[in-house]
């Protein structure tokens, strides 16, 4: 056959096919079920007539199942990350002053800023003004200070710090534990 007659032939199919005349189904290869792909029809004038415009047909469907993937066998059970132990306070501390992450002038201003936080919370624990919202706030941004100082050059003090984040805001905010501070 010459490709003009090919040519022909394929675009009355496509033209009949839209109008909803025939139905054009292949069987759909492993890679195109994996990755469909839209092939582009030749615009080629076809003798067959077009379809009305009022009444619009439905598209053929076709409806084809995906081959089933294999299913691991005896799949290992996730494994969990280990989380560093908690700090207490004293090791924090301790812990603060050997990094050498963190400059000499900035651990001192951080030490400030430590004691001015107790003295709120004291304030606090004695029926003071600071709300506790607004303690939880600044020692958030306290903490997260001290994280940001330290995840590049300590990254094990800045996850043991994060890891004991909760259980230091429970000993502050303890009056009992938090009496015991000294």
């Amino acid at each position: 056959m010459r490709p003009t007659v090919v040519v022909a032939i394929a675009s009355s199919i496509v033209a009949l096919a839209l109008a909803g005349c025939a139905q054009i189904t292949t069987a759909p290869s492993p890679a195109a079920v994996a990755a469909p792909s839209v092939a582009a029809a030749p615009a080629v004038a076809s003798t067959a007539p077009p379809a009305p415009a009022s009444t619009p047909s439905p598209a053929p469907k076709t409806v084809s199942k995906a081959p089933a993937l294999p299913e691991i066998a005896a799949a290992s059970p996730p494994v969990k990350a280990v989380a560093p132990p908690t700090l207490d306070l004293a090791s924090l501390e301790t812990r603060l002053r050997e990094t050498s992450a963190i400059g000499v002038f900035t651990k001192l201003s951080l030490k400030n800023q430590v004691t001015d936080l107790l003295d709120q919370f004291k304030t606090f624990h004695h029926g003071g003004a600071p709300a506790l919202t607004t303690l939880r706030q600044e020692y958030d941004l306290l903490l997260l200070k001290v994280l940001s100082l330290l995840q590049d050059n300590d990254a094990s003090l800045a996850s043991a710090i994060s890891a004991s984040r909760e259980s230091i805001w429970g000993i502050l905010v303890d009056p009992v534990k938090f009496a015991k501070l000294g």
